[in-house]
């Protein structure tokens, strides 16, 4: 039972997260961008402590970000930090696929959906796109655009 918690509750993560994305992909090319030419106030590139006050998941990850701990974010930096996160979290979906992938083929049975992550197998059809009785990794990151462009 506790497996199956930690399963459901890594989809969640999933989910949230492809969501998140999906949003920042609304706002269109550069909506990150835009927001950080924004709050950098006095025009000099850098993003100051204060300044970060006006993005609230980078003053939040601040002191992290701020690698040379100069207290003023380098567009490097936050590219650096944004690579990182990325890496991290393409991490955990690989170790969360691993733990519903019992079998190691690489790819998720119905079966496997069934015991180990009930909110895919509730949607294991839907997933399914070429209906091999199969979800593959790229399966899954094509549903996870859908639900995220709705």
């Amino acid at each position: 039972m506790k497996k199956v918690a930690i399963i459901l509750t890594s989809i969640a993560v999933a989910a949230a997260a492809a969501a998140a994305l999906a949003a920042e992909r609304e706002r269109g090319p550069g909506g990150g961008m835009e927001r950080l030419k924004a709050a950098d106030q006095n025009g000099d590139g850098l993003i100051s402590r204060s300044e970060a006050a006006a993005l609230p998941k980078v003053s939040a990850q601040f002191d992290a970000i701020d690698t040379n701990k100069d207290g003023q974010l380098s567009s490097e930096e936050l590219r650096a930090h944004h690579q990182a996160m990325r890496a991290q979290h393409e991490a955990k979906r690989g170790e969360r696929w691993k733990k519903v992938d019992t079998d190691g083929d690489g790819r998720i049975s119905k079966a496997e959906a069934q015991a180990n992550a009930p909110r895919m197998f509730e949607h294991f059809a839907q997933i399914d796109a070429n209906k091999d009785g199969f979800i593959s990794q790229e399966e899954m990151k094509a549903a996870h655009g859908k639900r995220g462009s709705k």
